[in-house]
C-alpha cells in the first residue's frame, strides 16, 4: 500500500481508509472512478476488497505463476489472491475458522471472484496424491454447479440462479482435505419460463449443442433448441458462451468428481425428460398421461379421478418439471458433497467458507426477488454487527478509546419481513394455508390491514403522488439499499405445490436418481409441506449460525454499467456503494485510526531520522518511537500498541512525501560516490602496467574462477528447475543446499519459548514434513525446560501446552498445564494463574473425539477460582500422567455434557455434539458448544 502512495494523484488511493474526505460519498466515487479508468479495478477498505467489473480480462496471473507469489507481502499479490492468502495465513496461525462473503449485483463479477479464490487455495496448498484429488474435485465442482445452476439473464451471461456456500476444510499443515457445499433458493421457475433475451439453465443448451449423436439419439433429442417449449427465451446462442466446449468440461468434471457411468446416464436422462416430459423416465405412457391430466380426490373410502382443465394441466406439467429439476439439483449437490468428504483421520481441522450469494435484483414477476432482498437484509445486518465487533475488539486489545459510529440499523426491516404473526412471511404463509379463496390480492389486503402503518411499507393508502406509481397489485418496501416495488404474484410460487398424482407417477420411474428424489417412503401430502419462503427463512437462520461461528472477510463486487462495457456509470455505482454498506464500513474503520502497521514495516522510513539510519540496533518499537519523535508527531496524531496507529492520512502522506525526497537525495549521493570509485580504478589500472605480467596472471585466474562460478550457477539453476522431480544428478546438490540452508537458519532463529512458536521459520516444500516433526519435538523440549524454570522447588513431573477458555465469554488463551507431586498448576509465562490440589480434583471428558477436558475444583473456599475448561492436543498423554502422578485412576469421568462452576454458586455448561466440521463457539443459550 505504501508503495502506491507516490502515484496517488494519478491513480487515487489504494485503501479508502487513507481517504481524507472519508465521509463524502462523492470523494469515494471519485476515487473509484479514477482507479477504474486506469484499469485499477481493486480497492481496499482495510481488509475488505472492493472489485469493479472491468468487462475485460485484466488478470495476467496464470496458475503456474501463482506459485511465485507464495510468501510475498500481502499487497504485492493480485488482490483476490492477496485476500485469500491473508485468510489462509491467519487461519493457520490462530487455528480458527473463517469465511469470505462475496456479494454484489448480478453481473458484478461474484462468480469470477469465487473462482479466483478457489483456484488460489487449490494451487497454494501442499501437494500429495490424496490432497491433489480433493483439490481437483473442489475446482471441478464449479463448472458442474454452473452448468446446472447458472443461466444467461439480461444483466449477466453467466448468472448464478442459486446461492452457494462452500466450506473448504484444511488440516493443521494447510492441506485441503475436504469440502462441503450448501445451496440456497434455486430459481426453479426458470425451467418452465424465461423472459425474452434470457436462457434456461446452461445444461439444457450444452446437452442439445454439445451432446454426441449417439447420446442424443438415445435421449430422443434433436439438435435444435427451438423444438422445445422450455427453451423459448429466443437466445439459444450467445457470443460469450461456447456450449460445446462447456459440455466437454462438464463431462470431464463429472468423471473426476466420481460420478459413475450409470449416474451420468440417469442424470442426462432426467435433463432430456424435462425437455419432453415422458419418454425417458421409464414410466408407462398411460400412467404418465393420467398423472398429468387428472387429479385424485378422496371421497370417504374411495378415490375419484377428476380431469384437469387445460390451465390446470399446464400448471401440473410445469410443476412436475420444476420439481424434477429442483430435486435433481439437490441430489447433484449431495453427490458432490459425498466426493468431497474428508478422507483423513484428522482430529483437528480448520475451515475457510466461501459465500457467493445473490445481490439486490429487479424482476418483473418478483417473488424470488423478495426472498433474495430479504437475504441481503439479513447479511447486511450481520455485516454491520461483525464489522463493529472486530474493530472494537482491536481497539480494546490495544487499549485505545473507541468512538461509537452512527449507522442505520436495518433490524426494523428484517422484523417487518420475518416477525412472528405480524411479518410479511407469516402473513404470506397464513394466506397460503388458510381455507377458502385466497388470492394474491387478498394477501395484499391482509398486509395493508396488519402492517399498513409501518414506515418501510408503502401501499395503496400512501400519499397521492406515491399511489400513482403503484399498480393495483403492487406494494413497495423501503430496503436499506433503496425502494423496491413488488408485483404480488406470490401465493403459487410460495406454495410450489406438486399434485399428489404427479408424485405417485414419479414413483413408477426406473431411473435411479428419480427413485431417490421421489421415494415411495415420502410422507403423504395430506399434511402440507413448509412453504418456499419458510424453508428459505430457516436456511438463512442456519447460514447465520455458520457465519457467526467464523471470522469474516469480504469481497464487494460492483457493476460499473448496465451495458457490459468498460465505462463508469456514476448513478448505478453510487446505488451499489450505498446498498453494499461501503460508506458505513469506511466510517467504522476511520472512527479511530486511518493507518495501522507493524513496527517493522513502518521502519522503512528510518532514513528520515539520523538516529535510526542506516541501521537501527534496538527493537522495532524503540526505533519507531525514536523516528516519530524526530518527525514531530503530536500526541493526538498517533498511538502505540503492538503496532503503530496513525489517526489522519495527511500525517502519513507528509511522511511518505518526505521519504521520497530523502530517497532522491540518497540516489544522487550514491551516483557521485560511484564516480569517485571509477576514477580510483583508472589510477590503479595505470599503475598496474608496471607489473603487467603479474596482472595478466591475475586476470587469467579470475577468468577461471568466473567460469567455475558460472558452472556452479548453471548447475544450481538446473537443480532449481528440477527441484520437484525425483532425485537425480541435476537436483541432488540443490536440494542438499536447501536443506542445509534451512537448518542453519533455523538453528540461529530458534524460538525462545513456547509462546514464541509462531516465529518458527517457514520451511521449503521439501522439508515441510521434517520441519513439522522438528517443531513438535522442540515444543516438547521447551515445555520441559519451561517446567524446570517455573517450578524447581515443586519438583514438576509433567507439563503440556493447553488452550484455556475463560469461564465468562469463553475467550481462548494459551497456557501451560503443569503437574507436581501434590497439585496441578495453570501457568501464563512465568506467572502461576491457578493451583488445584489433587485431593480435591475431578476431571470430566466427553465420549466424542474432541480434545477437551474440564478440571473440577471441589473446594468450598469462595476465594477459590472456578473450574478449568481446557483444550489439549495431547489429551490421552496428559490424562495418563495425571492418573499416575496423582494416584487417582478413577478421577476421570466420561460424560455427554458438562456442568462446571464459574465460581462457587454460579454454573456454566459445555455441550458436545457430532457435526460436519470441528468447531468451538458460544451457543445462543450461553453454553460453550464443542462440535
Amino acid at each position: 500500500m505504501e508503495a502506491s502512495l507516490t502515484a496517488r494523484d494519478r491513480v487515487g488511493i489504494q485503501d479508502f481508509v487513507l481517504l481524507d474526505a472519508y465521509t463524502s460519498e462523492s470523494a469515494f466515487l471519485d476515487n473509484l472512478r479514477k482507479r477504474f479508468h486506469e484499469n485499477l479495478i481493486y480497492t481496499y477498505v482495510g481488509t475488505l476488497l472492493v472489485s469493479v467489473n472491468p468487462y475485460k480480462d485484466l488478470d495476467i496471473y496464470s496458475k503456474k505463476q501463482m506459485d511465485t507469489y507464495m510468501g510475498v507481502n500481502f499487497f504485492e499479490l493480485p488482490p483476490h489472491y492477496a485476500l485469500a492468502d491473508n485468510v489462509f495465513r491467519t487461519m493457520l496461525s490462530e487455528f480458527n475458522n473463517h469465511f469470505i462473503l462475496i456479494s454484489g449485483e448480478s453481473g458484478a463479477g461474484k462468480t469470477e471472484a469465487s473462482k479466483k479464490i478457489l483456484q488460489f487455495y487449490a494451487v497454494s496448498c501442499p501437494s500429495t496424491k490424496l490432497l491433489n484429488n480433493v483439490r481437483d474435485r473442489l475446482l471441478l465442482s464449479n463448472p458442474v454447479l454452473e452448468a446446472f445452476g447458472n443461466a444467461k439473464t439480461l444483466k449477466n451471461d453467466n448468472s448464478s440462479r442459486f446461492g452457494k456456500y462452500m466450506d473448504i476444510q484444511f488440516d493443521h499443515r494447510g492441506g485441503a482435505v475436504g469440502g462441503h457445499i450448501l445451496s440456497y433458493l434455486l430459481e426453479k421457475s426458470r425451467v418452465v419460463h424465461q423472459n425474452h433475451g434470457e436462457r434456461n439453465f446452461h445444461i439444457f443448451y450444452q446437452l442439445v449443442e454439445g451432446g454426441e449423436e449417439d447420446l442424443l439419439r438415445w435421449l430422443g433429442l434433436e439438435r435444435n433448441c427451438k423444438n422445445y417449449r422450455y427453451l423459448q427465451g429466443d437466445c439459444a446462442k450467445v457470443s460469450s458462451i461456447n456450449d460445446k466446449s462447456d459440455w466437454k468440461t462438464v463431462q470431464k468434471a463429472l468423471s473426476v468428481i466420481d460420478f459413475s457411468e450409470s449416474d451420468t446416464e440417469h442424470l442426462f436422462g432426467i435433463i432430456a425428460s424435462v425437455l419432453h416430459l415422458g419418454n425417458l423416465l421409464g414410466i408407462p405412457n398411460q400412467v404418465l398421461q393420467q398423472g398429468l391430466t387428472h387429479r385424485k380426490i378422496e371421497a370417504k373410502t374411495e378415490e375419484v379421478l377428476s380431469p384437469f382443465s387445460v390451465e390446470h394441466a399446464v400448471y401440473a406439467r410445469d410443476a412436475l418439471a420444476k420439481a424434477i429439476y429442483g430435486r435433481t439439483f439437490n441430489w447433484l449437490v449431495n453427490k458432490i458433497n459425498e466426493s468431497l468428504v474428508n478422507q483423513q483421520d484428522s482430529s483437528r481441522k480448520m475451515v475457510v467458507g466461501l459465500l457467493d450469494i445473490y445481490g439486490f435484483e429487479v424482476f418483473s414477476v418478483n417473488f424470488e426477488q423478495f426472498c433474495i432482498n430479504y437475504c441481503n437484509e439479513k447479511l447486511q445486518q450481520l455485516f454491520i454487527q461483525l464489522t463493529l465487533k472486530s474493530e472494537q475488539e482491536e481497539y480494546e486489545l490495544e487499549g485505545i478509546e473507541w468512538e461509537p459510529v452512527p449507522y442505520f440499523n436495518n433490524k426494523i426491516i428484517c422484523d417487518l419481513v420475518e416477525e412472528k404473526f405480524r411479518g410479511i412471511i407469516s402473513l404470506l404463509d397464513e394466506e397460503c394455508l388458510r381455507p377458502g379463496e385466497a388470492t394474491d390480492l387478498t394477501f395484499l389486503e391482509k398486509m395493508e390491514e396488519k402492517i399498513g402503518g409501518h414506515p418501510h411499507f408503502v401501499h395503496k393508502l400512501a400519499d397521492k403522488n406515491t399511489r400513482k406509481t403503484l399498480e393495483r397489485g403492487d406494494f413497495r418496501l423501503l430496503h436499506y439499499a433503496g425502494e423496491v416495488t413488488y408485483c404480488v404474484v406470490f401465493l403459487d410460487k410460495n406454495n410450489d405445490l406438486l399434485y399428489r398424482s404427479g408424485k405417485e407417477v414419479m414413483q413408477h420411474s426406473k431411473n435411479a436418481i428419480i427413485k431417490h428424489c421421489f421415494p415411495s417412503s415420502e410422507p403423504d401430502n395430506k399434511k402440507r409441506p413448509e412453504t418456499v419462503v419458510t424453508q428459505f427463512k430457516n436456511s438463512l437462520v442456519g447460514l447465520t449460525e455458520i457465519l457467526t461461528s467464523k471470522e469474516p472477510w469480504y469481497v464487494r463486487c460492483i457493476k460499473p454499467n448496465e451495458s457490459k462495457q468498460p465505462k463508469f456509470d456514476d448513478v448505478l455505482v453510487r446505488h451499489q456503494v450505498k446498498y453494499l454498506g461501503l460508506m458505513e464500513h469506511l466510517r467504522v474503520r476511520r472512527a479511530g485510526f486511518a493507518y495501522r502497521r507493524k513496527y517493522e514495516i513502518f521502519l522503512q522510513y528510518k532514513a528520515l531520522c539520523p538516529d535510526t539510519w542506516p541501521n537501527w540496533k534496538g527493537t522495532p518499537a524503540e526505533g519507531v518511537r525514536c523516528l516519530i519523535k524526530h518527525l514531530g508527531y503530536k500526541t493526538d496524531e498517533y498511538k502505540l500498541g503492538t503496532k503503530i496507529f496513525i489517526r489522519h492520512p495527511r500525517t502519513l502522506f507528509a511522511t511518505e512525501d518526505a521519504f521520497q525526497v530523502c530517497k532522491h537525495q540518497l540516489t544522487r549521493i550514491q551516483a557521485k560516490y560511484k564516480g569517485y570509485r571509477v576514477k580510483e580504478n583508472y589510477l590503479k589500472q595505470k599503475e598496474a602496467t608496471k607489473i603487467e605480467n603479474c596482472w595478466r596472471g591475475l586476470m587469467a585466474r579470475k577468468e577461471r574462477e568466473r567460469r567455475a562460478w558460472a558452472v556452479k550457477v548453471i548447475k544450481f539453476i538446473k537443480g532449481f528447475m528440477t527441484r520437484n522431480q525425483p532425485a537425480c544428478i541435476d537436483n541432488s546438490e540443490y536440494l542438499a543446499y536447501v536443506r542445509q540452508n534451512y537448518l542453519t537458519r533455523l538453528k540461529e532463529n530458534l524460538p525462545k519459548s513456547v509462546l514464541d512458536m509462531d516465529s518458527w521459520l517457514t520451511p521449503p516444500p521439501i522439508l515441510k514434513e521434517g520441519s513439522q516433526l522438528l517443531q513438535n519435538i522442540f515444543v516438547r523440549y521447551l515445555v520441559r525446560q519451561y517446567v524446570r524454570e517455573i517450578t524447581p522447588q515443586k519438583k514438576a513431573q509433567y507439563g503440556v501446552p493447553v488452550v484455556k477458555y475463560d469461564r465468562n465469554g469463553f475467550r481462548p488463551r494459551l497456557r501451560q498445564l503443569i503437574f507436581t507431586q501434590e497439585a496441578a498448576y495453570l501457568v501464563e509465562e512465568t506467572k502461576i494463574k491457578q493451583r488445584i490440589d489433587f485431593t480435591s480434583l475431578k476431571v470430566s471428558v466427553s465420549n466424542l473425539s474432541d480434545n477437551f477436558l474440564i478440571l473440577h475444583v471441589t473446594c468450598d473456599d469462595i476465594k477459590q477460582k472456578g473450574d478449568l475448561v481446557l483444550q489439549c492436543d495431547f489429551l490421552y498423554e496428559a490424562l495418563t500422567n495425571l492418573s499416575f502422578i496423582a494416584d487417582k485412576q478413577s478421577c476421570v469421568k466420561v460424560v455427554q455434557g458438562v456442568r462446571f462452576d464459574i465460581q462457587p454458586g454460579r454454573e456454566g455448561f459445555v455441550d458436545f455434539k457430532s457435526g460436519q466440521e470441528s468447531m468451538v463457539y458460544r451457543a445462543k443459550n450461553g453454553h460453550l458448544m464443542v462440535v
